[in-house]
């Protein structure tokens, strides 16, 4: 069964609008394959390995879009709540160890960006807190091992 990917209107936007550039490209790519091509001798020309290559790749893109729009679930924003941390959450959590804050915004896979504070759903941090209340101190498993991070706030 294929894989749900949870997405925010916003996301799904994007995706759609990535989907419609990479297939504009198409045209470009057969028309760089054929110049190619018309230089002659295929077996040492890297112009056209290079172009099938790009047509092989933007392909792949092409085909992974489509798949991630065909499982493609957008969450209803106004039935998010924040008595338990779940996708778009934005969760202030405090290291145990250290004292450190952060604060993050569980987002679906496609959507995440470390810098600007996006935590993907799948991540060791986001799986361990999402459902856990205000308050809780959640264990959290990663590479570097266990981690332990106490949920002071829960916002939409």
């Amino acid at each position: 069964m294929a894989e749900i990917h949870y997405l925010t209107q916003k996301g799904l936007d994007d995706l759609k609008e990535q989907l419609a550039e990479a297939i504009a490209q198409r045209p470009v790519i057969s028309k760089a394959i054929a110049e190619a091509r018309d230089k002659g001798d295929l077996s040492e020309n890297a112009e056209y390995d290079a172009a099938r290559e790009a047509q092989g790749l933007l392909e792949l893109k092409i085909s992974k879009l489509q798949d991630t729009l065909a499982t493609a679930r957008v969450i209803d924003e106004s039935k998010i709540s924040t008595d338990t941390v779940q996708m778009l959450n934005k969760v202030k959590i405090k290291n145990v160890k250290t004292g450190a804050t952060m604060e993050y915004t569980i987002v679906g896979e496609s959507e995440a960006n470390f810098r600007e504070g996006k935590l993907a759903v799948g991540t060791p941090i986001a799986k361990a807190l999402l459902g856990h209340s205000k308050g809780e101190v959640v264990d959290v498993q990663v590479p570097s091992g266990l981690m332990q991070f106490e949920i002071v706030d829960i916002s939409i």
